[in-house]
């Protein structure tokens, strides 16, 4: 009887550590998701640790989902103008490396996007054109180089009273346009930089927001970007 009762008293303890151990299982619980949020307004704040900006003159409707890490996507029907991305508070000549996809029926364009000031000087590397787009029409091609395995060709044309992050101002644009289209890789931007002083495009002294860039015009579309900066 004596050994009977040890034999009970030994399968319940082991019952009593498998409930702990199942117990315990059942607690654990799965890392929460990232929140999406959907963006109309315009507005400039930080998710999942990047900055954003999005900006519309209020034509048609866009539609801006930031994902709550490094990504968004955004659609738009029947836009005016409007700019859009994630990326950091502060320009500076980074490498970002990207992928995405970029679609336009009118014009616009895909890749990195900024400001600057002391002066003002609004600036995009533009890895894709909207359909509408032409090169021909960007401005004035002051020149052009090799970087990131294509040809960039620069373009400098000058705004006179339109919309910039010091509202309405006379500003300079500057912008490489990538010959061979595409919507993800890696893109220096120190390079554009350079090469842009090369040929007399000074940037201003302090550097504003840069962002992976969507942009609309007069027309519809959608697109996608997730970005990562390349550690030297």
């Amino acid at each position: 009887m004596k050994k009977m009762k040890l034999i009970l008293a030994a399968l319940a303890m082991v019952g009593l550590v498998l409930s702990c151990a199942s117990g315990g299982a059942s607690a654990a619980k799965p890392k929460p998701q990232p929140k999406t949020r959907v963006v109309t307004a315009n507005t400039q704040s930080m998710d999942g640790g990047y900055f954003y900006s999005f900006w519309t003159n209020g034509g048609g409707e866009v539609k801006m989902t930031l994902d709550g890490a490094n990504g968004y996507s955004v659609r738009w029907t029947d836009c005016d103008n409007f700019t859009c991305g994630k990326g950091w508070s502060k320009g500076t000549g980074r490498t970002i490396s990207y992928t995405g996809y970029y679609n336009s029926s009118g014009g616009g364009a895909f890749g990195v996007y900024g400001w600057t000031v002391d002066p003002l000087v609004e600036y995009y590397v533009s890895d894709k054109l909207g359909e509408m787009s032409n090169p021909d029409t960007a401005g004035d091609r002051v020149g052009g180089f090799e970087c990131d395995g294509a040809t960039y060709n620069i373009y400098k044309h000058k705004q006179i009273q339109q919309p910039s992050i010091n509202g309405t101002a006379d500003f300079m644009q500057f912008k490489s346009i990538r010959m061979t289209p595409r919507t993800g890789g890696t893109i220096t931007v120190q390079k554009h930089f350079d090469e842009w002083a090369k040929v007399g495009l000074e940037l201003g002294k302090r550097h504003n927001y840069q962002i992976l860039l969507t942009e609309g015009w007069r027309g519809s579309g959608s697109a996608q970007a997730s970005i990562t900066e390349v550690s030297e």
